[in-house]
């Protein structure tokens, strides 16, 4: 009996690697699936991650070139010119002297401005010697003075222009003394 045994336990021992490599391969061929599963996993998440990227950085450019923009206006300095003090008579025996500074779209037109000088103080001091005291004490009568000098400036630099579409923005009084 003892002869029978042995070759009963070499078979044992002669099936144990065929029942081993089918084991290996087999857990050889799931590794490979899940590791294509993960694989294929990972790609997806990097394509949505990346198209979201894409979007998010679209945004954000986009949201740069607005912030760019506003920027740029915000940067741009405004751009005055200030002219020499007018002092006239006004109608009833008062006088007004005037000292004022205006606004320009951009430095061309301060330019320009300063190019036309002769013919806008003398257009500026007409304007002024037909106003009555009373009319200029109010901050109306002010207001309402700035905007006819701003016209009439916008007028000779830009003929055909007025309010604050035209080359001049704004007319500020730097000192307004009325005697």
């Amino acid at each position: 009996m003892a002869k029978e045994a042995k070759p009963e336990a070499e078979v044992a021992v002669a099936a144990t690697p065929k029942k081993s490599k089918k084991l290996l391969i087999m857990v050889a061929v799931v590794l490979v699936v899940v590791l294509i599963i993960v694989a294929g996993g990972a790609l997806l998440l990097m394509k949505k991650h990346s198209a979201s990227a894409d979007e998010e950085s679209d945004a954000s450019s986009e949201t740069v070139k607005k912030s760019e923009k506003k920027s740029d206006a915000k940067e741009v300095a405004p751009v005055y010119v200030a002219l020499d003090a007018f002092t006239v008579n006004l109608v009833g025996d008062q006088f007004l002297q005037l000292v004022i500074s205006v606004e320009v779209a951009d430095l061309h037109v301060g330019d320009r401005l300063k190019n036309f000088t002769p013919k806008i103080r003398n257009n500026v001091m007409l304007l002024l010697s037909g106003k009555n005291a009373s009319d200029l004490i109010t901050k109306e009568g002010k207001e309402a003075l700035a905007n006819e000098i701003r016209d009439l400036i916008s007028d000779i630099l830009e003929p055909g222009t007025k309010g604050r579409d035209g080359p001049v923005k704004e007319v500020l009084f730097t000192s307004f003394i009325i005697q």
